[in-house]
């Protein structure tokens, strides 16, 4: 059976307006849909599922310029990921915990002591999320402060929809790879992560400058852009449900199990690319080959032919069909990082405030593609 799928526009005022509700519509109507800058959106879980499922036919490698290592398809992939999952394994996190606790610890203690009042997307989750992930590489203060600002500029390039201006961004990145490169030229590779990186061969040679620089822009812009949203989109719900945030200040053991549960409902990443390397059908839709898609994890996260009463919060799905990270050998490397940084930050947040609330006289603003979360959210700290 042939589907005609739906057309959309992703700059919509109705979908700018409540990008979920979008998603959720569209969903409804059909498996895919079709927009100009967009091309195929997948939508529903199943066909989420068989695009991760079947890398032969829906292809990661979508840019020409190097994404290490999830823009690349096998056997390319499995050599960097064989190279780079190590510095996510389960001993490196464990490490990791007391530094990510400490700089957690600080954060919170920092926002109380202004009064606890604060803007949480830029006052309080970007920085931290800046933070952790450089004192996870191993950068200087300076550099973190440099990242932010990098952030910033490229996310303004990103809107602008100007290549010449992202081109310039991304050179920019590039140079502060260089000097990071340098900086350890000489250093053991036991010194910190980005050391260590230096030193990391994939089939037997060294990571030349562009692979460093997409390994590390994944590694800060990646992720730094989905703890932030993350962060927001958790204290807006421990806001919303207070019997829920008491119980988790009680029960921190019910953190990770919850933290999932609560970005299942409401996605920090809206999208990733593929491409078709042969014609193929996909929920009833014929896709020829070079046919452009984006999963879209939000709506496939609120499927309810999977999820029932997706908008409610429930302990006992499977986590199995959560796509919070992914799925399949592309599943997210950093998906043991991000889960540890999101716990200790809740649990350090609870630990130190008796009341997480929205600030009166603030309506919280929703984020627009290409981001999800919150735009601004005001909260109090007490």
């Amino acid at each position: 059976m042939t589907t005609t799928p739906p057309q959309w526009d992703p700059q919509a005022p109705e979908v700018q307006r409540d990008q979920r509700a979008a998603y959720d519509q569209l969903r409804e109507r059909c498996p895919l849909a079709h927009s100009e800058s967009q091309h195929w959106s997948v939508l529903r879980h199943a066909e989420v599922m068989r695009v991760l499922d079947d890398h032969a036919t829906f292809s990661s490698a979508v840019s020409a310029h190097p994404a290490v290592p999830n823009g690349y398809d096998q056997p390319e992939h499995t050599a960097y990921r064989r190279a780079l999952d190590p510095f996510f394994a389960p001993e490196r996190m464990a490490r990791f915990e007391p530094v990510c606790r400490a700089l957690s610890g600080a954060t919170v203690q920092e926002a109380l002591a202004l009064g606890g009042d604060l803007e949480i997307t830029q006052e309080f989750a970007l920085p931290f999320a800046v933070r952790v992930q450089s004192a996870f590489l191993g950068w200087p203060t300076l550099l973190q402060d440099e990242l932010l600002g990098w952030l910033r500029r490229s996310h303004a390039a990103t809107r602008s929809g100007d290549r010449v201006q992202t081109s310039a961004v991304a050179r920019e990145f590039e140079d502060l790879v260089e000097r990071v490169r340098q900086a350890r030229r000489d250093a053991p590779p036991t010194q910190d992560v980005s050391s260590e990186l230096m030193h990391t061969r994939v089939d037997g040679r060294l990571l030349d400058l562009r692979e460093l620089a997409s390994v590390l822009r994944n590694w800060t812009v990646g992720e730094v852009g989905t703890i932030a949203a993350s962060i927001g989109i958790l204290m807006h719900w421990l806001a919303s449900h207070p019997d829920w945030q008491q119980r988790l200040r009680e029960q921190p053991a019910l953190l990770p199990t919850a933290i999932d549960e609560v970005l299942r409902i409401d996605g920090p990443l809206v999208s990733n690319r593929r491409i078709t390397t042969r014609a193929t059908a996909l929920g009833g839709c014929p896709l020829p080959a070079g046919s452009r898609l984006s999963v879209n994890w939000i709506a496939a996260n609120r499927d309810p032919r999977v999820f029932g009463d997706p908008d409610a919060f429930r302990m006992d799905r499977d986590p199995g069909l959560n796509l919070l990270y992914g799925a399949g050998i592309h599943v997210c490397p950093g998906a043991p990082l991000a889960r540890l940084e999101l716990r200790v930050l809740i649990e350090e947040l609870l630990a130190r405030t008796t009341r997480i609330v929205l600030a009166a006289g603030h309506a919280p603003a929703r984020a627009v593609y290409p981001d999800a979360g919150y735009a601004t959210l005001r909260m109090r700290l007490g």
